[in-house]
């Protein structure tokens, strides 16, 4: 199976692009074609995110395990593109270099079959410029499972007001 996807950078200008890369290969190869046809260098960590229809980000899938614990995450490379995405999964949150944090939504637009003449992966399409710095997030906190508000007139640049003893280590 074929699977074409459409990666999405988040950002307010249209840039994206078109990608056929067969359904049994790896996240890693995915990642690949994205560092190519966005014109990265592959420097950079990575990872993809298992996201549901609202582009919530889910289960991490990373490049490399960074964790103490051997085998605790799952890896781009030991990762099947139809382990993780089908007709009824189709997103996945990609991130590109944690200090910039290039965002790309990857949403499967078909499965297909591959024509035999044809190398895959494939990029069949490209919409828009890369700009030369990854756009500005705004990162908002939410109320969290509990139900709790986070204090919206909270200064945490504000260090006088704090409650703890000045020689606190």
């Amino acid at each position: 199976m074929l699977y074409r996807f459409r990666v999405i950078l988040d950002a307010e200008e249209d840039v994206f692009r078109d990608i056929e890369i067969m359904a049994d290969n790896t996240l890693e190869d995915l990642h690949n074609t994205i560092l190519q046809s966005f014109g990265f260098d592959g420097t950079e960590m990575a990872s993809f995110y298992i996201s549901d229809d609202d582009w919530n980000q889910g289960e991490e899938i990373s490049q490399f395990d960074m964790t103490d614990d051997e085998g605790s995450i799952r890896l781009m490379n030991e990762t099947t593109l139809d382990d993780v995405v089908s007709e009824s999964r189709t997103k996945l949150i990609y991130v590109y270099d944690f200090l910039s944090m290039w965002t790309f939504l990857v949403e499967l637009a078909e499965i297909a079959e591959p024509e035999p003449d044809m190398d895959y992966p494939n990029l069949m399409f490209v919409h828009g410029q890369l700009p030369t710095a990854a756009p500005e997030k705004e990162f908002q906190a939410e109320e969290d499972e509990l139900g709790v508000e986070f204090d919206k007139d909270f200064d945490v640049d504000d260090y006088d007001d704090l409650s703890f003893d000045e020689n606190w280590n």
